[in-house]
């Protein structure tokens, strides 16, 4: 009786050994799939401006979303176009009413764009301007009359987007 018992296991072993193991792949694709289709759905919904850390956002409920466009950044000491340094600000003329430097760096990004089609010649081109809250008014002012001259008359602020529940997001508010 041993013997046919010791048979029959090493029978098993040799029958398992023969097998191979196979994979299930169709769960595992099913999850994938659905993950991939989540992903793409849910990164298009929110777009984050590059922030800096020497610039503190106004508050804001705005819920416009963020576009890419040119970004004209001012804290309390620099003025930026994208990363560039234009200007400094205590270097500025407060009484003129557009900021040179900045004016020539708009023109420059206008003219690497090319001409604006013509549904777009009456709105002009798209600028975003980050600013410190406590930038004072007259400067934010400046800035936007220099855009307006340079063509880049479609303005947007970027604010931290916020809701009485929610914690603070960077967003854009016209």
């Amino acid at each position: 009786m041993n013997l046919n018992v010791a048979a029959k296991l090493q029978e098993r072993k040799q029958r398992q050994k023969r097998q191979q193991s196979k994979l299930n792949l169709v769960s595992l694709m099913d999850i994938f799939t659905i993950l991939v289709f989540f992903l793409l759905v849910n990164s298009s919904d929110v777009e984050v401006l590059q922030t800096d850390k020497t610039i503190k956002l106004p508050d804001s409920t705005a819920s416009q979303k963020p576009e890419l466009t040119t970004l004209v950044r001012v804290n309390g000491e620099h003025l930026f176009v994208g990363e560039r340094s234009i200007a400094r600000v205590d270097e500025i003329d407060g009484n003129a009413e557009q900021i040179a430097p900045l004016l020539a760096e708009l023109k420059y990004h206008a003219e690497r764009a090319g001409p604006l089609p013509e549904e777009k010649k009456e709105a002009g081109r798209a600028v975003t301007i980050m600013g410190d809250e406590k930038v004072p008014y007259q400067l934010l002012k400046q800035i936007m009359q220099t855009c307006a001259a340079a063509d880049f008359r479609d303005m947007s602020f970027a604010v931290n987007q916020t809701t009485p529940e929610d914690p603070p997001e960077v967003g854009v508010g016209s």
